[in-house]
């Protein structure tokens, strides 16, 4: 390699957003560079360092393996660079910064109005770029460096990755209110007997509810011997309830997706009749990006967007 004194070191903040995006133009828009800049960036990158680093593949740029192994490392090292050329303590209000943020839909609905209400009011000049997937996807995401913050409720968080418990979080159903007049809620047998909306990002999850990825709740519900019928399957729960208006299908949700429905009297909100396991909600991040002031600003932010969990329950994000 050449000399470092050699080297334009604006070079690897494009490798970065190359790494991250693998497409030439999105690239260019995160980096706010025009696509030609960046295309002419990769070629002194691939003369640089003596590898493609991306190449065609199946459903476009792929990385090779010489671009996998720099990911990391690069993402270490322009992160303490950004730590030894920023500012002392982060200054929100004049900070120009864009965070990627990963979160389920639950945790978009439970999080991000009151978050984003507080970014835009202490540090107008911070953007979010928020991304949804599976809670497998978005631990993939933060560790191949595709985001810094990712909210959820994560079975499995590698060693290289930070984590904090935000709230406990448990389910309640939904159905159109005039189905139970008198009653209000659902029991069992009535609970089962009805047609489901189910909200999943895997929309085959409920095909075997005793398999390793099934839904959480058709798990549940068939260790009680029963099975729902589900005639909607939805990626997002803000969908869900106009579904479920007019007719007399269930929807059973996290406990806060269903929070803008407990006042409507459209709709009539109850405790599942049969027990289902509540969850846990935690934010995760890369262990590189740990004492960044930014970033640990953004966490504090997350924080006191949770803060209509108990009290107990919601800490401070300090890893």
């Amino acid at each position: 390699m050449n000399s470092l004194r050699n080297v334009d070191l604006n070079l690897l903040v494009v490798l970065e957003a190359l790494l991250a995006e693998r497409h030439i133009s999105r690239a260019a828009l995160r980096l706010q560079l025009s696509q030609p800049a960046v295309s002419h960036a990769l070629a002194r990158l691939r003369q640089l360092l003596d590898d493609p680093l991306l190449v065609r593949g199946q459903g476009g740029l792929v990385l090779t393996p010489r671009a996998h192994a720099l990911a990391e490392p690069l993402a270490q090292a322009l992160a303490q660079v950004r730590i030894l050329l920023g500012p002392a303590g982060f200054q929100p209000a004049t900070a120009r910064r864009t965070f990627s943020v990963a979160m389920t839909d639950h945790a978009a609905l439970a999080v991000l109005p009151a978050l984003l209400r507080t970014v835009r009011k202490a540090a107008p000049g911070i953007e979010l770029v928020v991304m949804q997937a599976s809670t497998e996807a978005m631990t993939a995401e933060v560790a191949e460096g595709r985001a810094e913050l990712a909210i959820g409720d994560f079975a499995f968080i590698p060693d290289d990755i930070r984590s904090v418990r935000l709230f406990e979080e448990d389910y309640a159903c939904a159905v159109d209110a005039t189905t139970v007049r008198g009653q209000g809620r659902l029991d069992a047998v009535a609970y089962l007997a009805r047609s489901h909306v189910l909200v999943s990002s895997r929309p085959a999850a409920h095909a075997d509810p005793l398999s390793s990825h099934a839904d959480p709740i058709d798990a549940a519900i068939a260790r009680h011997n029963g099975r729902r019928k589900i005639a909607c399957v939805v990626p997002h729960a803000g969908l869900a309830p106009a579904l479920i208006a007019g007719t007399n299908l269930v929807l059973t949700a996290p406990r806060r997706a269903l929070a803008a429905l407990a006042d409507d009297p459209a709709f009539a909100v109850f405790d599942p009749p049969l027990p289902l396991p509540a969850f846990t909600v935690s934010a995760i991040w890369p262990a590189r990006l740990d004492a960044d002031p930014a970033h640990l600003w953004l966490r504090e932010r997350v924080a006191a967007a949770c803060e209509s969990a108990p009290r107990e329950q919601t800490i401070s994000l300090r890893g």
